[in-house]
């Protein structure tokens, strides 16, 4: 980051018309630590917090051009990707990552909305690891998309600790399983950098307003990482921000509502409570 600049961070994310998940909460958590955001749009969907009703996916070559007009005038210090519904998709965005020698990037795995809805392709996964995983500084998978991209069950701390070992074997610079659903009934983050294993464990929030705390967490550590932040505390500094969005939880719509992007950080004081 330049001194006396202010920090900037890319999400290459769908749009939640709902605003609680995509483009809309990495804006918002980009805002809460104090970094300028700039996106690009894959997709737009039509959802709320019941479910997603419709996706229109961007072009290609649309996709392509909102990176590329980002990186030549407002050089991102830290980049994330969410929602990258197919495997052509993957791969363009691959390619820009690659050739602008965009740093700092957080790989949100997004596979499956919290309401169920299905959000990538059978053939896309295979990219996400092929071609998106190597240029990972972190990558971020809840357990299910943890099983997808090592084919290996992961229900258990112990499991989680061997798919975090195992992205990182398969390219990633880092890995943080997200364990919010273990079977031992509790929250447990568990990171993985090729060298130190650090763990965040709490008690588990029995709530369904926990729609984008996946979105919310990678575009956390972009931002963190982005403004200079060293991975381990960029992930700590994630990991508090969302556990106190989802415990001040604003309790809207009638299925999963989202979260508290209000919460506030280290860094700004937020406007909600802390």
């Amino acid at each position: 980051m330049t001194s006396g600049k202010l920090p900037i961070a890319l999400t290459i994310a769908g749009s939640d018309s709902g605003g609680g998940a995509g483009i809309q909460a990495d804006l918002k958590t980009f805002h809460a630590f104090g970094v300028f955001g700039t996106s690009a749009l894959t997709a737009i969907t039509a959802q709320n917090t019941l479910g997603v009703r419709a996706i229109h996916p961007i072009p290609l070559e649309v996709v392509r051009a909102q990176i590329d007009a980002v990186a030549e005038d407002l050089r991102p210090g830290g980049a994330k990707t969410g929602m990258l519904a197919t495997a052509p998709l993957v791969g363009t965005v691959a390619g820009a990552i690659r050739e602008h020698g965009i740093g700092n990037y957080v790989m949100d795995p997004v596979m499956v909305a919290t309401s169920g809805d299905r959000l990538l392709d059978v053939d896309a996964q295979e990219a996400l690891v092929t071609e998106l995983l190597p240029l990972a500084t972190l990558v971020t998978p809840n357990l299910h998309e943890a099983e997808i991209l090592t084919g290996h069950p992961v229900s258990t701390i112990q499991e989680m600790r061997h798919a975090a070992r195992k992205l990182v074997e398969m390219g990633a610079g880092a890995a943080l399983v997200k364990g919010g659903h273990l079977l031992e009934g509790e929250a447990v983050d568990l990171l993985w950098d090729g060298t130190r294993e650090r763990v965040w464990r709490r008690t588990r929030l029995d709530t369904p307003h926990t729609h984008g705390t996946g979105c919310t967490l990678s575009a956390a550590a972009a931002a963190a990482l982005a403004r200079g932040l060293p991975l381990p505390e960029a992930v700590e500094l994630a990991v508090d921000f969302v556990t106190r969005a989802i415990r001040t939880a604003p309790g809207l719509g009638q299925g999963h509502g989202p979260i508290n992007h209000f919460a506030g950080t280290r860094y700004l004081p937020g406007l909600g409570h802390t």
